[in-house]
């Protein structure tokens, strides 16, 4: 999990008279651990131990402003488990607990420190990538997407294979758009690797720029000549 929750000191100074104990000092530091305690619930799935929804959309607009000034992208994944119903209905619910606690370990296994992990609601997750771009995004969610189906769930003796599907984009910086549409752009991709097909990566297909050097007949003639002339100086 990324460490850019606010928490709260462990300890408060000691008492500043010298005395060993003190009621007082006890006492707060015990509120500011409870404090850490509660802000840590605020934002953290208590199953997965991911980063939950709340954390996940104030940070999603923390790192688009970033792009804003920097320009450097911001890559977002979005990974849904595949036929996630069938495995509650077929196993229960206690195992599709199971499946999810271990696609979150999977996903802490694959990120970065800087990167914020996040359960986005049901089956589904959330990673942002801060200074990310689109190809590097695209292979981090590619590499999820066979740990998760080389990572079979085992339980009571059973051994139940998993999939996934995965959505990629990224925020550029200079699009004037919130971080809703963002998601929406994302999440299209989600529902596209779902469509054709699950157990894939499907991203956005933004166009490789075609190198514009020309070189004119006049050149390549030279070339030409200058490279298959015999009498030419090695």
């Amino acid at each position: 999990m990324s460490e850019n929750v606010e928490t709260a000191p462990e300890t408060i100074e000691t008492c500043p008279v010298g005395e060993p104990q003190c009621r007082v000092i006890d006492k707060m530091t015990a509120l500011h651990l409870e404090n850490r305690k509660l802000s840590k619930l605020v934002h953290t799935d208590t199953l997965t131990g991911l980063y939950n929804f709340r954390h996940f959309i104030r940070s999603l607009e923390q790192e688009m402003e970033r792009s804003r000034r920097t320009l450097m992208p911001t890559g977002l994944i979005f990974v849904d488990l595949d036929f996630f119903k069938k495995v509650n209905d077929t196993w229960g619910h206690e195992t599709g607990n199971l499946a999810l606690v271990q696609t979150a370990d999977l996903l802490g296994r694959f990120v970065r420190k800087i990167d914020i992990a996040c359960r986005y609601g049901g089956e589904e997750f959330a990673i942002i990538l801060p200074s990310t771009d689109l190809s590097t995004t695209r292979q981090v969610a590619e590499r999820l997407r066979a740990a998760i189906e080389e990572t079979p769930l085992l339980h009571d003796n059973h051994s139940l294979s998993l999939t996934a599907s995965l959505g990629v984009d990224i925020f550029k910086g200079f699009e004037g758009e919130s971080p809703q549409a963002f998601i929406k752009r994302a999440d299209t991709y989600l529902y596209e690797a779902k469509n054709n097909g699950r157990n894939q990566v499907c991203t956005a297909q933004y166009e490789v720029e075609e190198n514009k050097t020309q070189v004119s007949h006049e050149e390549k003639d030279a070339l030409h000549g200058l490279f298959n002339d015999p009498d030419a100086d090695h």
